[in-house]
């Protein structure tokens, strides 16, 4: 998907093949986030994806099992390990199986291929310079060539607060960046305009689930709550330490001060002591902070 018009003729072929038989490929935001909105559409759903575990990039295997585990008792069939290989179309050509590269062939109304994004930056190719996938910007996002400004996920941008440059894939960012761009190019002389100084944040939302996360995760992985798929609540969430320091945090159905109180601990870093304690104390150690 480019634009929200190919969200259109998605949001139009799930209504005509209603009540069918979807099949998603992909364990990331995509296939979570969509096999949750096909379940509630009445759909028999498949996610399949290579990984051992689901948003393997910012899940750690302990986070995985709660929301594999939900998904299951909500009726979301899940197979890992394996990939598409291929598809099958009817008399009409559309697409009616799923065949994965383990062997099996799975029925299919409609096939959603949620596999990752892949930005564009073969605009300005070898006219700027790039870094890490990217092209390199300041903090106010101007590129190496005059009056050429990069945001979001195509800028390689100075990350302030852990002293390195970095492109972040989201939303959020390419909001802010786009924000901090215009207060650049609208300065006028003289204007002094705060660095870019950007915490970074991933949020998620299916079936009556809603997660967030603040921070880097790097490090050891500090789990706490009741992480309990079949629990009444679900609140748990996971620390990452990294040289004795909280650098990242994620919460899973969070209030807002909650939520305000974990990205507060992701920005400021606080010292951990032990482990072990800040487990025990789990989410009551980011909201007295």
């Amino acid at each position: 998907m480019r634009d929200i018009e190919d969200a259109d003729k998605l949001v139009e072929a799930i209504k005509a093949k209603k009540n069918g038989k979807a099949v998603l490929v992909g364990g990331g935001y995509i296939g979570l986030e969509l096999s949750a909105a096909m379940k509630i559409n009445n759909f028999d759903v498949t996610m399949v994806y290579p990984e051992p575990w689901c948003m393997p990039r910012l899940f750690t295997a302990h986070i995985a099992k709660f929301y594999e585990g939900y998904y299951a008792l909500k009726g979301v069939n899940i197979i890992k390990g394996t990939v598409a290989s291929g598809f099958g179309s009817g008399d009409n050509d559309e697409v009616k199986e799923v065949h994965l590269k383990d062997g099996q062939t799975l029925e299919a109304d409609i096939v959603v291929v949620g596999v990752g994004g892949r930005h564009l930056t073969t605009l300005f190719k070898g006219q700027v310079e790039e870094a890490n996938g990217g092209f390199k910007t300041d903090a106010f996002f101007k590129t190496s060539a005059p009056d050429v400004y990069a945001v979001g996920d195509v800028a390689t941008f100075p990350m302030k607060l852990y002293g390195e440059i970095r492109r972040v894939e989201h939303v959020d960012h390419a909001r802010k960046s786009a924000e901090q761009a215009v207060k650049a190019i609208k300065a006028t002389e003289g204007t002094t305009i705060e660095e870019y100084d950007y915490l970074p944040y991933f949020y998620s939302r299916a079936f009556d689930l809603s997660w967030q996360f603040y921070g880097d995760n790097v490090g050891d992985a500090v789990a706490f709550g009741d992480s309990d798929p079949a629990s009444s609540e679900h609140k748990f969430g996971t620390y990452w330490i990294k040289d004795g320091k909280v650098v990242g945090v994620f919460l899973e159905s969070g209030t807002p001060e909650e939520n305000k109180a974990i990205a507060k601990i992701a920005r400021i870093q606080p010292k951990i002591e032990s482990l072990e304690q800040l487990s025990e104390e789990g989410l009551a150690f980011a909201t007295k902070v």
